[in-house]
């Protein structure tokens, strides 16, 4: 492919739009009810806060990740198909006016929408009727400069701000995000994760989870409160342990012929041993978790162990012991019914979580735009609120949609350039022809343009 050298250059068409996927997207979120939910919960002193708020929403799907970027949405022909577009600084200075009460108010909201967004497009969260995980985890979004509320170095040793996220998927469908938070840069992993749990289980059930609901963690959350909570709301948990004593000895008890051999049909990468490996072995046992507190806050449950064959054995941990010196054990608490093999399986799908931290850092959360920490929290929000909308717009689109990543979803549905004609008070957009995903977005044009059913 080459450029061709007689070719002249000008930005004068006010009829051309860059991205003519946001109008059914954005029609999806009406659908879904996202205007209406920020009119009737959102009470920001400042005026039209909802259409701002939908501003935001609709840039992050464009691409946005700044206040800046926002004014993506004002181009061409974009306020023929669009409203309630407002200025970059005006979206600033309403961003700024929030609190911690208004950014609960729009975590009730996204949870609302991600219900209303199930309900148009039941293939969501395909499968969670009978099976739903709710995947818990943090990062920190590293930030510069001294001036940002709440920046502080955390426990990657980068200073920042830490993000909490509770991700809901199921063994058929892609993973949506059903709770965030924005904290301070130095606050512990598993702090707040017991409130973050019980908010996450609560959506899942009111999206239509209503089967068995697990809630899965890294042994940062290894916490009395979380699995309390998970157990309070009647899901089972799944919560990496660290290697104390009490582990260690109920791991060294386990008999030898109680391990049973498993292989990979996809290797895994073993980041402690830093190869990938096709082979491990399981057990179990029984245990009794946080024993150091009263007999009724006590938590019965099966310890589940996987090992991996140590390829340099002078690498065990000193004071461990010559158990310990040809393996090296990874243990988690459960409650479930799962058997031993399944119960390692469905664990490791944690990682799940990962994809959707690095599908946020990689867009709307590439940057803490404000130097308000309030500001911050409810750009969070907003930025999960238009990761689910997408989410939703990849499944009305087409099966290889539902499952793909965000930068994909943006490039082939949502950045299509199209030019706006109007006839008879009607307005119609001209799309490119031979477009690769022309098939998929008419499905989702489809969708989000279908009259409602009627409800009785």
């Amino acid at each position: 492919m080459q450029a061709l050298h007689t070719i002249d250059a000008k930005f004068d068409d006010a009829n051309l739009i860059g991205s003519a996927g946001l109008v059914p997207v954005m029609r999806l979120a009406e659908r879904a009810g996202l205007q209406q939910l920020l009119a009737e919960r959102l009470s920001v002193s400042s005026p039209n806060a909802a259409v701002k708020a939908g501003c935001v929403v609709a840039g992050m799907v464009a691409g946005a990740d700044s206040i800046d970027d926002l004014d993506v949405l004002r181009h061409g022909g974009m306020a023929k198909v669009v409203s309630g577009v407002r200025a970059p600084s005006t979206v600033g200075t309403f961003l700024r006016t929030f609190t911690f009460g208004h950014v609960r108010q729009l975590d009730a909201v996204s949870s609302q929408v991600l219900a209303g967004l199930a309900g148009v497009v039941p293939r969501l969260l395909a499968g969670s009727e009978a099976m739903a995980f709710v995947d818990i985890d943090d990062t920190i979004r590293e930030v510069h400069g001294y001036k940002k509320q709440g920046v502080a170095y955390g426990y990657s040793g980068v200073k920042g701000l830490n993000a909490q996220l509770a991700v809901l998927s199921s063994p058929t469908c892609a993973p949506v995000i059903a709770a965030s938070r924005l904290r301070k840069g130095n606050t512990v992993s598993g702090q707040g994760a017991a409130n973050l749990a019980a908010a996450a289980i609560a959506t899942a059930r009111r999206a239509g989870a209503c089967g068995q609901v697990m809630v899965r963690a890294d042994s940062g959350y290894y916490r009395r409160d979380l699995i309390t909570a998970a157990r309070k709301a009647k899901a089972w948990f799944s919560v990496t342990v660290r290697m104390s004593s009490a582990v260690t000895r109920a791991i060294a008890a386990i008999p030898e012929e109680a391990w049973t051999t498993i292989k990979y049909p996809r290797a895994i990468w073993d980041q402690d041993e830093q190869r990938w490996i096709s082979e491990a072995q399981v057990a179990e046992t029984s245990f009794t978790a946080f024993t150091s507190a009263r007999k009724d806050e006590q938590v019965p449950c099966r310890l589940v162990v996987r090992r991996v064959e140590r390829l340099n054995k002078a690498a065990a941990a000193a004071g461990q012991g010559e158990l310990f010196a040809s393996w090296r054990h990874h243990g988690f608490v459960t409650n479930s019914r799962l058997t031993t093999v399944a119960a390692d399986e469905t664990h490791r799908d944690h990682a799940i979580v990962e994809q959707v931290i690095a599908e946020l850092k990689s867009g709307a959360l590439a940057h803490a735009p404000s130097g308000k920490f309030d500001a911050n929290a409810a750009w969070l929000t907003l930025a999960c609120l238009a990761f689910n909308l997408l989410r939703a717009a990849g499944v009305a689109a087409s099966v290889r949609h539902a499952k793909a990543r965000w930068a994909t979803l943006r490039t082939q549905l949502v950045a299509i350039p199209a030019r706006v004609a109007s006839s008879a008070r009607r307005q119609t957009l001209h799309l490119p022809t031979n477009w690769p995903w022309a098939h998929a977005w008419n499905n989702l044009w489809a969708t989000a343009t279908a009259i409602p059913a009627a409800t009785t």
